[in-house]
């Protein structure tokens, strides 16, 4: 793994976001590269509140987070099947972890994946053992705990703790999780994979054995996640082609300068219908409403 991924894809109107937010991307230890994408870290002080909207990878996620004065806790986000959306208002931190897809299971091995799909749920429930209470944001708190890993205003100190939670789980090493991670890398790479059966086929295994790996593993099927790829894919030509019309001068008029007919076809949708259906039911609007009213 090269760092981490500087891409915005899955952020719904991210240049609004980071306009609000101070988002960072971190990599963590060595040792745990081989099953994470990285970390993420927002903090926020904001005069008026924000929604924010992402379109989620198929990508577990262990999140610490606080609110204002509320005391901080840590949760396992299970792949979301839908637009996740958050509100922020006031001051928050939040210090994320990004498994790779087909990452996670290593750290959790005892229950496949697909059982935290559309899940949230508390970090203690997930990983037996794991010490998450706020006792302290001090050095002397455990790595397991939320306040020890939301608590330091060192940046690279949440880097460790974050480090330290993770490796102390101990994740055990399992070729069929580093298996599910090539493919998953391999659809979101290539973009010619429009179908379960072409991944199939290039790996000689049968449709229903990749499935059942992906259920295991990464917590959805094949199917799903060359979807949400083609959706990830269409945001981010949608915001840049609203990028380039800024650039050139013009206005919202110009959004739709992006070919989605093409676009479409070269996804792998049946019609550019078929996209616009599948863009508007994950975000919520169609894809060139989206365009002109991103910023």
């Amino acid at each position: 793994m090269a760092g981490p991924r500087r891409d915005t894809r899955g952020i719904v109107e991210a240049r609004e976001l980071f306009a609000r937010v101070d988002f960072r991307r971190r990599e963590p230890a060595p040792e745990l590269r081989p099953y994470l994408e990285h970390y993420w870290l927002i903090d926020w002080d904001l005069p008026e509140p924000y929604a924010s909207h992402v379109v989620p990878h198929p990508s577990v996620n262990v999140v610490f987070q606080r609110y204002g004065d509320n005391p901080p806790w840590g949760e396992v986000a299970g792949i979301g099947l839908g637009l996740f959306t958050q509100k922020l208002q006031g001051r928050g931190r939040v210090c994320g972890v990004q498994f790779r897809p087909g990452g996670f299971r290593p750290f959790a091995p005892g229950r496949p994946v697909s059982d935290w799909t559309g899940q949230r749920l508390p970090v203690a429930d997930v990983f037996t053992g794991a010490d998450t209470a706020d006792t302290a944001n001090t050095a002397g708190a455990g790595p397991g705990t939320a306040g020890a890993i939301l608590g330091p205003e060192a940046e690279d100190e949440r880097v460790a703790a974050l480090d330290a939670f993770l490796l102390g789980l101990e994740p055990a090493a399992d070729p069929q999780a580093l298996r599910a991670m090539e493919l998953v890398d391999l659809v979101r790479r290539d973009r010619t994979i429009r179908r379960v059966a072409e991944l199939a086929e290039a790996e000689g295994v049968s449709a229903r054995s990749l499935q059942r790996l992906f259920a295991a593993y990464v917590g959805v099927g094949p199917k799903w996640v060359i979807l949400r790829y083609r959706i990830h894919e269409a945001l981010e030509r949608a915001e840049a082609a609203e990028d380039a019309a800024a650039e050139g001068g013009g206005g919202a008029s110009d959004a739709g300068a992006l070919d989605w007919a093409a676009l479409a076809a070269e996804l792998g949708y049946s019609d550019q219908a078929h996209l616009v259906r599948d863009f508007t039911a994950t975000v919520g609007v169609p894809p060139t409403a989206y365009a002109r009213q991103t910023p």
